[in-house]
């Protein structure tokens, strides 16, 4: 939570943290005479450290603001495509932002490493005035890194692990929940899951969940298997799942595009859904409703999701108390992937 404006570095920061003044400064950052060699690069990591660029000196001199915030997101571009959460999540951001006067710049990168330093950059330029924070890890070390830069931020997802940054986030255990004792109560024994990233806070999230109802249920056959999210991903984790001795009669998968390709394997099997299996899909979205039979989904309305987020991240912008916000939990729309078990 912050109460006033943040405060870009400046080359009065660099001087002071270098111990030395800012002509200084001004001569090791532009490449000119007048310091040591070894005061040059002590100034210069100092201004990389703190997310200072000579570039940007005259815009920071200016007080100017981006009027843009950054979105960096480590996924696959394929993956982007084709999946329909961050499609609809980012046009949720668009409107709020455009609203606003605001743009978004969205960038693909291949690691946090990548993505702390597209910060850095970012930052320092003045490219733009805050970012968002997605696929949130349990120990996520881009969270102290923005921190020590000051960049305002909001991360999509939680709850916790946020340290002083503010975030939007929805109850998945909870959702997670309802759906197991959805199942259990058509008279489903044998649940799998098929879940997203193991290393992403909502998949461990959603595992936890999983685990804990399915002990209190009483289901000692209840599975998770992992995957990326993709449908080829789905597919092969559908396949083994499928083909064991005991195989499941109802899975969950965490996002639509795996349900729809679990579906295919289930008919490519010869199971009929919902007789032999029951699918439900994570996300709603127009494509569980393309298929068939459609899919019981959990779904949320993701467009405002994203507008809550960048709501929360202009006033963290402007300086004003901003406090954590729970989003709308997802809830279960049963279609007719969904029924009870066929009696073996």
């Amino acid at each position: 939570m912050r109460s006033t404006p943040v405060k870009r570095p400046t080359i009065a920061d660099v001087a002071r943290r270098a111990g030395v003044s800012k002509g200084a400064v001004s001569y090791a950052l532009n490449g000119q005479p007048g310091v040591s060699e070894a005061t040059r690069q002590r100034i210069l990591a100092i201004a990389a450290e703190i997310g200072f660029s000579p570039s940007s000196a005259a815009r920071a001199l200016s007080g100017a603001t981006a009027n843009a915030v950054g979105l960096a997101l480590c996924r696959p571009a394929r993956i982007l495509g084709i999946e329909p959460f961050f499609m609809e999540l980012i046009s949720g951001v668009e409107a709020e932002l455009s609203a606003r006067s605001y743009a978004l710049t969205l960038q693909v990168v291949a690691d946090q490493e990548a993505e702390i330093a597209v910060y850095r950059r970012w930052w320092a330029e003045r490219r733009v005035d805050g970012v968002f924070v997605c696929d949130l890890r349990t120990d996520d070390r881009r969270i102290p890194a923005l921190e020590e830069l000051q960049l305002p931020a909001v991360v999509i997802g939680g709850p916790g692990h946020t340290g002083s940054l503010t975030s939007v986030w929805s109850d998945d255990a909870a959702a997670l929940v309802e759906t197991v004792e959805y199942l259990v109560a058509l008279g489903h024994r044998r649940i799998a899951r098929v879940g997203g990233l193991p290393s992403l806070l909502h998949t461990e999230i959603r595992t936890d969940a999983f685990g804990e109802v399915c002990r209190r249920l009483g289901l000692d056959e209840a599975v998770t298997v992992w995957s990326d999210y993709t449908g080829e991903e789905g597919a092969r984790a559908t396949r083994r799942l499928l083909s064991s001795a005991n195989r499941p009669t109802a899975v969950i998968y965490d996002n639509d595009v795996m349900a729809i390709a679990g579906l295919s394997v289930a008919q490519e099997m010869g199971l009929a859904v919902p007789g032999d299996l029951s699918i439900v899909a994570w996300d709603d979205s127009p494509l569980c409703q393309l298929v068939h039979p459609p899919l019981t989904a959990l779904g949320r309305d993701i467009p405002a999701y994203g507008a809550h987020a960048a709501r929360q991240l202009l006033a963290v912008i402007a300086g004003e108390p901003v406090a954590g916000l729970q989003d709308e939990t997802a809830h279960l729309t049963p279609r007719g992937s969904t029924a009870p078990p066929r009696q073996r």
